[in-house]
């Protein structure tokens, strides 16, 4: 970065030192030496701020779950009012006031068709979570046969073990695929192909063969994330639960990266017009943005059937699992004002967020090199046609000059912004992605031709 001679900036001794003692995620660290982290001092708002004063518009969430932005004021003060009460006390043989409140309220968000809510403290925990009560509490009703999972094509749930064998995105399953557990992998739904129907007659095909086997179907609801903000039409969600009810299978809807209002919604699944309490999933889970992106949190609700097969005396049909900090009193307080939030009216004002977006990033569907613009509520996403080696990191790095922060997926440019979107900051995020695109498509051109990126990010 600079020579031994010369003193370091703040900014470059916090790249080396972080390159050199810290294991960074989704990175191939060999890469982190060429192109190391950008440091950052601190965030406000949307914005985040590096060590030379530098700022960038968090247009990611900072992986999603940074609901309000940085150092919200309503959030802080919810978790500095719980610190000095209770931060923390162990909610086996326990229980204290937020995580009870958290928990009522999610299945009041239900209409009571879901609750028991078990808490975790991240996405794969909660993933992992689900299946293990799917499986077991088949095997408390005497029909332990029924031991496969189904996930969808490109799906995305997880990195550890459970969750990465109904994850099919090659680049994190492969170098583990001999210790997983064997999973159907099925056709997966995606407006840009208009297949719902199809994918609909697969899940069928497979349920026919080996419903008595199978405990559980695990999907993303609307949005497959990791794949390349791959949407898909409701009617899917509503014909897949008439599908799992019709096959006695569980199904698991995996909202913890679009629920929190990130399509519309508060759960993703309410696209789906639950009527009735046999509309919902039997399993749904949540984290990310649950905390606003201010503690570790995720959560499992599921219905009162599921419960009631772990009803018992004897300890061996008992849900045993945990994790040390399972429902955390600063993170449940950090959830319940991200939930007061939702309940004075976010989802209006989010309705008209999107709108901004929409407005503002209508004119790249006519660009060149833009394929398939699409939204759904706060999050937007187009592909590049021919996006060229390293597209990802190379638009990432050219962003920043615009006082952006984005990662694509591959080819697949996307924002999912904190909640604080009003014109001037819609015209702001348009102007910056066409800059960026234009420069970065530029110098693609002007080199020889380059294959198209294979890369894959999470985030």
């Amino acid at each position: 970065m600079t020579s031994s001679s010369t003193p370091l900036t703040p900014q470059q001794d916090w790249q080396r030192r972080s390159v050199a003692a810290v294991w960074h995620p989704c990175t191939q660290m060999a890469r982190a030496e060429v192109v190391p982290p950008l440091p950052i001092a601190r965030g406000a708002g949307p914005w985040l701020y590096d060590y030379e004063g530098r700022r960038y518009f968090d247009a990611n969430s900072s992986w999603w779950v940074n609901l309000f932005g940085h150092a919200d004021a309503g959030l802080n003060a919810a978790i500095k009012a719980q610190l000095d009460t209770l931060p923390h006390v162990m909610l086996a043989g326990c229980t204290h006031a937020p995580a009870v409140r958290l928990a009522e309220r999610l299945s009041a968000r239900t209409g009571g068709a879901l609750g028991h809510v078990f808490f975790g403290s991240d996405g794969a925990s909660a993933v992992e979570i689900a299946l293990k009560q799917s499986f077991h509490s088949w095997r408390n009703r005497g029909r332990a046969e029924k031991r496969e999972f189904v996930c969808l094509k490109n799906g995305y749930h997880g990195e550890t073990i459970g969750a990465l064998a109904v994850t099919d995105v090659k680049v994190f399953r492969d170098a583990y695929d001999p210790l997983l557990m064997r999973a159907h992998i099925v056709e997966s739904p995606d407006a840009r192909l208009g297949n719902e129907a199809a994918a609909l007659a697969a899940m069928r095909a497979l349920l026919s063969e080996r419903g008595a086997h199978i405990a559980a179907v695990i999907i993303e609801p609307l949005v497959q994330g990791a794949a390349g903000m791959v949407m898909y039409e409701a009617a899917y969600l509503r014909g897949l639960r008439a599908l799992c009810t019709e096959f006695e299978v569980h199904l698991i809807v995996d909202e913890i990266a679009m629920g929190c209002g990130r399509t519309g919604t508060f759960f993703a699944w309410e696209h789906a017009q639950p009527a009735q309490a046999g509309d919902w999933p039997d399993f749904v889970t949540l984290s990310k943005g649950i905390t606003g992106g201010t503690m570790p949190l995720s959560l499992v609700l599921t219905t009162e059937a599921v419960y009631q097969a772990f009803w018992s005396e004897e300890v061996s049909r008992g849900f045993l699992h945990s994790h040390s900090y399972t429902g955390n009193a600063l993170a449940c307080a950090a959830a319940n004002a991200v939930l007061d939030r939702f309940d004075a009216g976010q989802l209006q004002v989010n309705a008209e967020q999107a709108q901004l977006l929409k407005q503002a990033f209508a004119p790249l569907a006519s660009h060149p090199r833009v394929a398939h613009l699409r939204q759904q509520g706060m999050v937007l996403a187009f592909d590049v046609i021919e996006p060229g080696l390293r597209f990802a990191e190379r638009f990432h790095l050219a962003a920043r000059a615009h006082e952006l922060l984005i990662r694509p997926i591959g080819g697949t440019v996307y924002l999912m912004p904190p909640y604080l979107i009003d014109a001037e900051a819609a015209a702001f995020l348009a102007r910056a992605v066409r800059l960026t695109l234009d420069e970065v498509l530029s110098q693609s051109s002007e080199g020889s031709a380059q294959p198209v990126s294979k890369e894959v990010h999470v985030a």
